[in-house]
């Protein structure tokens, strides 16, 4: 309890701080994080996916007229110089900034690019910030990359980032490790997000963060929309027509195998078990991140809708044929695809945060 109590003055200040950005009806906002942008070479983790993200940001967001949020760790400063991520991804630096003619383009920084803040020799300068305050008529939903929920990293960044800087450069990246970071510690994962939590849930807003690669829906991670789900269905099965049961199903088998798989990868924990009770409050939203081996996980806010999508490349990952009755739809001549994980109405998500919290 102290500790949490101590992480939470730091989200205060966030919010308190946080550059401020209207958002009504007509709005069209992407977010991406954690791309992690190398040198090119072989432990630079965002080469695999470095096409697919420069066709959906070109081809996609900015051709729908979509602003652009990066929200952290978007170069991978533990590893590289910038110099050297600045020369190989030179396209993607002048494609981010012309999302500012769609509305605007702000990049907020995370643990792994902390150190650009207040550079002014840094191209993208002038987009930079530590947290973003979205306002939807009178409500809020605040954009951090999350690192700053952890008090260890906090409270003594200087020494851990220099720390970090000698191991992963010096002996991690010879030594061929790749990612060394909480995204791959489920237990501080948590950590960090029950904080960004219960901050929302007290201060009733929306956090939207990266940080921990964990894709998050209302609060939800996989694990536990599974559950629910299945139990939608399990209350569905009873009452529906005959001809509807044979999907019902097979419906719910399909989702246990899913979540099957969850359990044997180790995402036993998620913010609706332990101390939290079974009444989620949809407060807390992460995007996930541009390095997962099957794709990329994207937020997105149009109008009064927020939605999480997954954008694929259909040649080299396992194809969804659909996901909650949403179909994937092809990008142009391509082979990458976007498919509609979840959405809600934004109303709905604050009705539900102010009647719970």
């Amino acid at each position: 309890m102290w500790l949490h109590k101590r992480k939470h003055p730091h989200l205060e200040r966030l919010l308190d701080k946080a550059k401020s950005v209207h958002l009504d009806r007509s709005s069209k906002v992407v977010i991406l994080s954690d791309l992690h942008m190398g040198n090119g070479g072989r432990l630079d983790e965002f080469r695999r996916n470095s096409d697919l993200v420069k066709n959906i940001l070109e081809r996609y967001y900015l051709a729908q007229k979509y602003s652009l949020v990066l929200n952290g760790d978007i170069e991978e400063l533990l590893k590289f110089p910038l110099g050297s991520i600045e020369s190989q991804w030179s396209d993607f630096y002048d494609l981010f900034q012309r999302f500012e003619q769609n509305g605007f383009f702000w990049k907020t920084y995370g643990n792994h690019d902390a150190p650009l803040l207040g550079q002014k020799n840094y191209k993208l300068a002038s987009s930079m910030a530590e947290s973003l305050k979205f306002r939807y008529g009178k409500e809020t939903l605040l954009l951090f990359h999350g690192h700053q929920a952890s008090v260890f990293m906090w409270e003594t960044f200087p020494i851990v980032s220099r720390a970090a800087i000698f191991f992963l450069r010096y002996i991690a990246k010879p030594a061929g490790i790749k990612n060394f970071s909480v995204a791959h510690n489920s237990r501080r994962r948590f950590a960090v997000e029950k904080s960004i939590y219960e901050f929302s849930n007290r201060e009733k807003i929306v956090s939207i963060i990266g940080h921990t690669h964990r894709p998050l829906f209302e609060s939800l991670a996989k694990m536990d929309y599974l559950n629910y789900k299945i139990e939608d269905f399990c209350r569905m099965y009873p009452i529906a027509e005959e001809e509807h049961r044979t999907a019902i199903k097979e419906q719910i088998e399909s989702m246990k195998i899913e979540l099957a798989a969850c359990y044997k990868q180790g995402k036993k924990i998620s913010l609706r078990s332990g101390i939290y009770n079974n009444l989620t409050i949809p407060s807390l939203f992460n995007s996930g991140c541009t390095i997962g081996k099957r794709g990329i996980t994207a937020l997105e806010i149009e109008g009064n809708t927020i939605r999480l999508v997954c954008w694929y490349n259909g040649n080299q990952s396992p194809k969804f044929d659909r996901e909650k009755d949403n179909q994937p739809t092809k990008l142009d001549s391509t082979d990458f695809s976007r498919i509609i994980l979840n959405e809600d109405s934004l109303d709905y998500v604050f009705s539900r945060l102010h009647l719970l919290a």
